[in-house]
């Protein structure tokens, strides 16, 4: 088996993403496959999550990169309701079967990074 080299890669300017606000989206390799992936910040700090429903999979924005309920305190998924705490991609409610796939950003100098040697793993129950 090999491993891929660390990579980090620019995603986006800091300002890009505002606090439970629109989100950016990219893709990404995982299980084989080419996979949509969405960046949002909650509460001052950006997080990044498989654009991949547990319930079904399916993607989750009900428009395009908006993942945010109303209150700006939820991850929604469109399709069946099942929400997601925006820090962690953990279930909160709803239909969900476990968490989101995280996927590891840093931040620095008004940028936004991906880390793709990062494994993505499933957010914990």
């Amino acid at each position: 088996m090999t491993t891929e080299p660390e990579q980090t890669l620019a995603l986006c300017n800091s300002g890009d993403l505002v606090d439970s606000g629109p989100a950016v989206p990219f893709d990404v390799r995982y299980a084989g496959q080419t996979c949509r992936a969405f960046a949002i910040r909650y509460r001052g700090l950006p997080h990044a999550y498989l654009n991949r429903c547990t319930h079904v999979a399916m993607e989750m924005d009900y428009q395009p990169d908006r993942f945010f309920d109303d209150s700006g305190q939820w991850l929604l998924c469109a399709t069946h309701g099942a929400a997601y705490l925006p820090d962690t991609g953990q279930c909160a409610g709803g239909p969900c079967r476990g968490g989101l796939v995280k996927i590891f950003l840093s931040e620095t100098d008004g940028v936004v990074h991906w880390h793709t040697a990062h494994h993505l793993q499933p957010a914990e129950f």
